[in-house]
């Protein structure tokens, strides 16, 4: 019962960011590179929550930013997704001396900090919203392959492994009938809280200028550039962060419900 509520709680959150998404495709307010509004015009009129110090329609920003964080963060799972899973199934497939080198590479790119992986991919190639998916995706699939590895080799032991291989059953067909339904829960728990994580992680690139440029909204840099304003004109500040933090506590919500509905051990446990 809890994990329901807790996965619905959670979808609850995100949808509601996903809505905000969906909805500034069709519509905005205001052109996101319209500076007609006034420097830092506080909330009401025609502006419902202000401007920025550029003149810029607050809601207008955070609404596109909505559009900008499930794209980044969703593009990444999957190019992390992706990449990490068919790792995983090689390493597990692999033969012992292939296996320990797939495995001390992993262990040497989970250990290099993420987001610096992602600021050294971001910072070579040229600031885009393609090259923020690909360097988070990048630094997510080594954690997605090292898990989809240890979860291939628990599969491999179990015995029904071994009679479907007597049987004459071909290596393809045991990934596809056995091994991807087993691992696939466990997997997509974790792809669900990469996904906070990713959201996190273009916030802070776009905070540090290496997100997607101008005119492409970005609740990273609304934060950086309300730094300077936030006692004067707070909004500013506090809008963007309380989206991040909607979206990234729906995100490990929905992912802890389906921890819940995954593993019934563990919802006896609670």
């Amino acid at each position: 019962m809890r994990g329901r509520l807790t996965f619905a709680a959670g979808c609850a959150l995100v949808g509601l960011v996903l809505a905000v998404a969906l909805v500034s495709l069709v519509w905005l307010p205001y052109d996101p590179a319209d500076t007609t509004g006034g420097r830092l015009a506080p909330p009401g009129g025609a502006h419902l929550l202000g401007t920025d110090k550029l003149g810029r329609d607050l809601l207008t920003q955070l609404m596109a930013g909505a559009r900008t964080a499930l794209i980044a963060g969703i593009g990444s799972v999957l190019v992390g997704g992706l990449l990490g899973v068919a790792g995983g199934l090689l390493a597990g497939f692999a033969t012992r001396w292939l296996d320990d080198a797939l495995s001390a590479a992993l262990d040497i790119v989970i250990a290099f900090p993420t987001l610096l992986l992602a600021m050294l991919v971001a910072a070579a190639r040229e600031a885009s919203l393609g090259s923020v998916v690909l360097a988070i995706g990048l630094g997510m699939s080594a954690i997605v392959a090292r898990l989809t590895r240890v979860l291939v080799k628990r599969v491999l032991a179990q015995d029904y492994i071994t009679a479907a291989r007597t049987s004459g059953t071909s290596w393809p067909r045991v990934v596809a009938e056995h091994v991807l339904p087993n691992i696939w829960p466990m997997l997509l728990v974790n792809l669900a809280l990469q996904l906070g994580l990713a959201v996190l992680a273009e916030a802070a690139l776009s905070y540090l200028g290496l997100g997607p440029p101008p005119p492409n909204a970005s609740w990273g840099r609304l934060l950086q550039e309300a730094q300077a304003t936030v006692l004067t004109a707070p909004t500013g500040a506090i809008a963007p962060g309380v989206l991040l933090v909607v979206l990234v506590v729906g995100t490990n919500l929905v992912a802890d419900g389906l921890r819940d509905l995954a593993d019934p051990t563990r919802r006896r446990s609670r």
